[in-house]
């Protein structure tokens, strides 16, 4: 963080009111932003227009946003250059939170690489892309199943390595990326964790018992994918909700993560200032009790698991 203007806070206490991250003084609005989608195709090269995607963070910063998910990973590089351009120097209460724990190969995959070496470079790269002396949150992300469910692989040594880039002064904070409670623990016995980012709405329920767990900790929990995952079932249960408010789904779905628990914290990325400013509004949504139930309804019972 830097100690340059000030973020514009006027509309802040629309963003679903605040949350400070445990054991830290960085407190961030519930609604932040994710700026995966500001590179091309496949969260690779360039954007189409990077003018429109400096807009889109400019104006984030702008409505009170002061918390931003970014990784080194998305493009690579470029996602960060344009952090870089588009907000440096940083508004002093502005978090960014990065992850660690893969590469792109030349081909555009994305290969899983804990290794001592990958986190100290991508430590590095973040460092220098996004013009920063110490990096607010580092998450690293681990790979379980293919990439997309968690496993139960040990976080010991890659945590090892960040906790030491910790105490380098590298590093700030640090957190997880698709993980389960076991891991989470493994990791608590190495370093202070602040965050929890893993898949989760209201259709991908998996983690409720885990996003309780979390609010008697105090940690914050970061879901991705407010939309993935769901069923037509699922999706059209969730288009008659937004019909009978008069809103979008994206909306009523975000309006449900931030309604389920007070450490939710969103990260709805877009590349579109418009779109940023629907998925902002959504923070103004209070979801009514039947609505509430139906929804909740459309997640089996079975899949709501630790």
């Amino acid at each position: 963080m830097s100690n340059s203007n000030e973020v514009q806070t006027s509309d802040a206490t629309k963003l679903g009111g605040s949350f400070t991250l445990p054991g830290t003084s960085m407190t961030v609005q519930r609604v932040g932003y994710g700026a995966m989608q500001l590179t091309g195709p496949g969260v690779w090269g360039p954007p189409r227009d990077p003018h429109a995607a400096v807009a889109v963070l400019r104006e984030a910063v702008a409505a009170g946003v002061n918390h931003i998910d970014t990784s080194d990973f998305y493009g690579p590089h470029v996602t960060n250059q344009i952090i870089r351009r588009a907000l440096h120097p940083y508004p002093e209460e502005l978090v960014i939170a990065t992850k660690v724990g893969a590469r792109r190969g030349k081909d555009k995959s994305w290969i899983h690489d804990v290794s001592r070496q990958n986190l100290i470079d991508s430590v590095h790269d973040n460092l220098r892309n996004l013009g920063l002396d110490a990096l607010d949150v580092v998450n690293l992300r681990a790979w379980g199943d293919n990439g997309q469910a968690p496993g139960e692989e040990s976080l010991a040594e890659p945590m090892t390595v960040l906790a030491e880039l910790k105490q380098q002064g590298l590093i700030r904070h640090l957190g997880l990326s698709n993980v389960t409670p076991t891991q989470l623990a493994e990791a608590q016995t190495i370093t202070e964790i602040v965050c929890v980012q893993n898949l989760y709405n209201v259709a991908r329920r998996n983690d409720d018992v885990f996003v309780d767990d979390l609010v008697r900790q105090g940690i914050a929990y970061v879901p991705f994918f407010p939309l993935g995952g769901f069923n037509p079932l699922q999706s059209a249960a969730l288009d008659a909700a937004a019909a009978s408010l008069g809103t979008t789904p994206m909306q009523v779905a975000l309006a449900w993560l931030l309604q389920r628990s007070p450490n939710m914290l969103l990260i709805p990325g877009t590349s579109s200032v418009q779109h940023l400013r629907e998925n902002l509004q959504a923070a103004a949504l209070t979801l009514p009790a039947d609505t509430l139930a139906k929804l909740n309804s459309i997640c089996a019972k079975s899949e709501r698991k630790a």
